[in-house]
C-alpha cells in the first residue's frame, strides 16, 4: 500500500515539474529502472527464501479424519507405492506421480494431505495456487522450480525417502491453457509444472509425489489429469450419516457433554453438512454452553449450534403484529404441508428472525437421499409454494417473504427438466432458450400451486390452529406440530 502511494506520488512530482518545463526523462528512466531491478532482486530473495510455502510437520493421522472412509481406503491404497517402493519395483509398477483431491469445500480435502505425509513418514510442504502466479514473467516457473528443488533438499535434511507437495486451489494454477488469454503467465507455470512431474531431468532424486486439491475438477487442464501425472483421482465428498456421526464423534472428545445427547440424532438431522459445518456446530455448541455458564453441552445446544450454522444467529427484529401475523400464516402453510405430502418430515417450525430469514421451517430427513423421483421433486415444489398460498388463502395476498420459495422452486424445476420429467421429455436443455421453457415451467408450476391450494383449503382449520399456537409459542418441535395438527384436525 505504501509503494502505491509512493509512486503516485513520484508520478504526481514529474506531472509538475514537466509543467514547469524540467527535463525529468532522464531521472525517471533512472528511478523505472531501479524499481524494475529492485523488483527482480525481491522476487528471486522470495523464490530462494521460499516464502510462501508453509513447511507442516504434521501430526494428523487417517484415524483423526471421520466419514470419508471410501477416499481414506483410496488413498492409502495409492500411498502404498511409496511405502513398499521396493516390491513395487519388483512388479515393474511405475511410482505415482500426483494424487488429485477432488470434493465440496470443507469435505477435509486437507487433513488427508497432512495424514498422508504421516503414513508415508514423508517430507511435507504445501502451498497455494495463488501463490505461484505473478504479474512478472517467469516468476510463476521459477517458483515451481524452487519448490521441487525444496522439496529434494528437506528430504536430504530430515533424511527422508520421499517427500509430498501439496497445492490447494489447483483450479488456479491447473485452469484450462488458453482461459486465461491476457496472460500467458499462467500457461508457462502450468507447463512448468508438467514439466517437474514427468521428471524430464536425469537425476531426481528422492521420490516427490505432488497431491492437489480442487472443487472444480472441470476446469483443470486436460494434460495435468493424465496418467504420468495425477495418476489418481480420490473423490471427497460430503459425509453420510454414518460418516457425521463419527466426525461429531471426533469433535467431541475434548467437550463435556451431558449424558442424554444423542450423537446420533445430530448426525441424522445434518444431512448435506461438511465436516468444517459439523466441526463449527461443536464449537457454536460449547460457545452457548459457556453463555448459559453451563459445565456440560447439553442436547439443546446441539441442536441450537444446528440452526445456527444453517441458518446464522438470531436477530432482534421485532415485526409489526400484523407482520407476525403473516409470518406465522406463511410458516404454518408450508409445516402443514410438509406433514401433508411426507408426514414426520418437519423438525421444527418458527416465527423468530435468524439470518436472513424472518421465520423458518427446518426438514427432519427420514434417511439420506442421493436420488429423487419425480414425485419427490413435486412434493418438495408444493412446500416450497405452499407460504406464499397459505398468505392468500387466509389473507388474501401474498408478500415479498415467498421470494426465496420461489428462487426453490424454480431451481426444483429446472432440475425436473434436466432430468427429463417435464411434459418436454429427454432433451437437450441448454439448447432451448427462454420462450420455449418458460412456458413449460409455468405449467408445471401452475399445476402444483393448483394441487396445492386444494390441500391448503381443505385443511384450513388446521392451519389457522397452528397459527394462533405459533403466533404464541413462536417456535415448535416436530412432535408439537404433529401432536397440535391431530388436535386441532
Amino acid at each position: 500500500m505504501k509503494i502505491d502511494i509512493l509512486i503516485g506520488v513520484g508520478i504526481g512530482v514529474f506531472a509538475f515539474l514537466a509543467v514547469l518545463g524540467y527535463n525529468v526523462f532522464p531521472v525517471g528512466l533512472l528511478l523505472v529502472t531501479a524499481f524494475l531491478v529492485w523488483k527482480f532482486v525481491i522476487s528471486r530473495q522470495i523464490l530462494k527464501t521460499g516464502n510462501g510455502v508453509a513447511i507442516s510437520t504434521t501430526g494428523v493421522e487417517f484415524e483423526d479424519i471421520g466419514g470419508q472412509s471410501v477416499a481414506k481406503k483410496e488413498l492409502q491404497e495409492a500411498l502404498d507405492f511409496l511405502i513398499y517402493s521396493d516390491r513395487m519395483k519388483a512388479l515393474g509398477i511405475r511410482p505415482l506421480k500426483g494424487i488429485l483431491l477432488s470434493g465440496p469445500t470443507g469435505t477435509g480435502k486437507t487433513l488427508l494431505a497432512k495424514a498422508a505425509a504421516r503414513y508415508t513418514n514423508s517430507a511435507f510442504l504445501s502451498v497455494s495456487g495463488s501463490e505461484f502466479v505473478e504479474m512478472y514473467a517467469g516468476v510463476g516457473a521459477e517458483r515451481v522450480r524452487g519448490l521441487f528443488r525444496r522439496a529434494r533438499e528437506m528430504v536430504r535434511k530430515e533424511k527422508k525417502t520421499s517427500a509430498i507437495i501439496f497445492i490447494d486451489e489447483m483450479d488456479i494454477l491447473g485452469a484450462k491453457r488458453g482461459s486465461n488469454v491476457s496472460h500467458h503467465e499462467y500457461d508457462q507455470t502450468l507447463n512448468q509444472l508438467l514439466i517437474e512431474m514427468d521428471g524430464l531431468k536425469a537425476d531426481q532424486g528422492a521420490h516427490i509425489l505432488v497431491m492437489a486439491a480442487t472443487n472444480r475438477p472441470e476446469a483443470l487442464d486436460p494434460a495435468i489429469l493424465r496418467p504420468g501425472r495425477f495418476d489418481r483421482q480420490v473423490k471427497v465428498d460430503l459425509p453420510d450419516k454414518e460418516g457425521r456421526l463419527a466426525i461429531l464423534k471426533i469433535h467431541t472428545k475434548n467437550k463435556p457433554l451431558a449424558e442424554n445427547v444423542r450423537l446420533e440424532e445430530i448426525a441424522h438431522e445434518t444431512f448435506g453438512f461438511s465436516g468444517a459445518h459439523l466441526e463449527s456446530v461443536t464449537n457454536e455448541a460449547a460457545i452457548l454452553a459457556l453463555r448459559e455458564e453451563a459445565n456440560e453441552i447439553s442436547e439443546h445446544h446441539l441442536h441450537e449450534a444446528v440452526e445456527k450454522v444453517m441458518l446464522g444467529e438470531k436477530l432482534d427484529r421485532k415485526p409489526t403484529k400484523e407482520e407476525l401475523r403473516r409470518i406465522a400464516i406463511h410458516e404454518s402453510g408450508h409445516a402443514m404441508l410438509a406433514e401433508t405430502v411426507r408426514p414426520n418430515s418437519v423438525s421444527q417450525v418458527s416465527i423468530r428472525s435468524r439470518g436472513n430469514a424472518l421465520g423458518y421451517v427446518r426438514h427432519y430427513p427420514k434417511d439420506d437421499l442421493y436420488l429423487y423421483t419425480q414425485a419427490m421433486l413435486e412434493e418438495q415444489i408444493m412446500v416450497a409454494l405452499a407460504g406464499a398460498l397459505a398468505e392468500e388463502q387466509i389473507l388474501g395476498t401474498r408478500s415479498t417473504g415467498a421470494a426465496g420459495d420461489y428462487e426453490q422452486a424454480l431451481n426444483l424445476v429446472e432440475t425436473m427438466l434436466l432430468a427429463g420429467m417435464s411434459p418436454l421429455g429427454v432433451t437437450d436443455v441448454s439448447r432451448l432458450n427462454a420462450e420455449q421453457r418458460e412456458p413449460v415451467t409455468k405449467e408445471i408450476l401452475a399445476e402444483l400451486e393448483e394441487r396445492t391450494m386444494k390441500i391448503i383449503k381443505e385443511n384450513r382449520q388446521s392451519l389457522l390452529g397452528i397459527t394462533q399456537i405459533l403466533e404464541v409459542e413462536e417456535t415448535l418441535s416436530g412432535e408439537m406440530l404433529r401432536s397440535h395438527l391431530k388436535t386441532v384436525a
